[in-house]
């Protein structure tokens, strides 16, 4: 039996309960239908669902931790070998500097010992003027002996303690005899005009009127007791450097009232030489001849003081450096 057309219009047209609704690809997924035409039809079978939100990686909380640890690894590392490079550093400059302030200390026990043997053996060796009677060479012997002691003292006890007052001081001391030094060479070399002659009222022709009214006064202290450094002293100025008084052989006749000098002053040394008739002694002034041998050794006592300078420079540089790496360690590497 064939069925109307008005059936199969019916029956095309009533929907299934089980089936996809009108409007949905039959070849289509069953979820991907269900959920669109459950949408779209709005029956009590089709709930309406959110959008799903898209897909995001989410990394687990505990890898940060981990990379932040690392990274705190790694940083504590290159502190670690940095500090351990400013360490290296440190322990050579400390070695360095102490083997420096040992000779430095060793030099000064040298002219500590000197000045001591002179002082005991000889009295006030180089004591010539008489104005100042403790100015002689023993005495500024001892007390420069004693002043680079201390000073080497204080750099190695610094040095290997890595005491950082003791640096300090070391270098400060070290900085004002190095500024007297340069003073004193200032005023030598301006004391030294050989340009031109100075005039008259120039510092220069003060000073040596000064010296030798000073050395003149000196002169009468000569073989007097308690006078044996002054007496050495004379004896070894005139006899090596042939000269006799301090501007003229005439100088000693006022110290023995007669025409007389000592026996440092003859030509061919004998005794009482000095008594003999003024052909037999020596002519040239002291005090000039003096003088002149200073400047014609200007240059080795200039290389002299430049050597001088140069180890107080390396004294100080050191003495900063290690302030400085002492410093560093104690505050980043502690």
């Amino acid at each position: 039996m064939r069925r109307s057309s008005s059936d199969e219009s019916t029956y095309r047209r009533s929907p299934s309960p089980q089936g996809p609704p009108p409007g949905c690809a039959r070849g289509a997924a069953f979820r991907r239908c269900s959920s669109l035409c459950g949408r779209g039809a709005g029956g009590p079978h089709a709930a309406p669902r959110p959008e799903a939100a898209p897909a995001r990686y989410a990394s687990p909380q505990g890898a940060k931790y981990v990379v932040f640890y690392l990274d705190l690894s790694f940083i504590f590392l290159l502190e670690l070998k940095r500090c351990g490079m400013a360490r290296g550093c440190l322990q050579g400059v400390k070695y360095l500097m102490f083997a420096f302030n040992l000779l430095f200390w060793l030099g000064g026990c040298g002219i500590l010992g000197v000045g001591i043997w002179l002082a005991a053996t000889q009295g006030n060796f180089a004591t010539l003027s008489s104005s100042f009677p403790s100015l002689s060479a023993a005495n500024l012997l001892i007390v420069t002996g004693t002043l680079v002691m201390a000073i080497g003292f204080v750099g190695c006890i610094g040095a290997i303690k890595e005491h950082r007052c003791l640096l300090l001081t070391f270098f400060v001391m070290l900085l004002l005899v190095f500024l007297l030094e340069a003073t004193v060479a200032i005023l030598f070399f301006a004391y030294t005009d050989k340009v031109r002659p100075p005039a008259p009222t120039h510092p220069h022709h003060q000073i040596d009127r000064y010296a030798q009214r000073d050395l003149k006064k000196g002169l009468h202290l000569y073989g007097t007791p308690g006078n044996v450094g002054l007496t050495n002293a004379w004896s070894i100025i005139q006899t090596d450097f042939r000269c006799c008084g301090v501007s003229n052989y005439t100088d000693w006749f006022e110290v023995y009232n007669a025409t007389r000098v000592p026996d440092s002053c003859c030509l061919e040394f004998s005794e009482s030489c000095g008594l003999h008739a003024p052909g037999t002694w020596w002519k040239a002034p002291c005090y000039e001849t003096v003088k002149m041998w200073l400047q014609e050794n200007l240059l080795a006592v200039g290389v002299f003081g430049l050597c001088t300078a140069l180890v107080q420079v390396l004294g100080l540089s050191f003495a900063m450096t290690m302030y400085c790496q002492v410093v560093k360690a104690d505050t980043y590497c502690a």
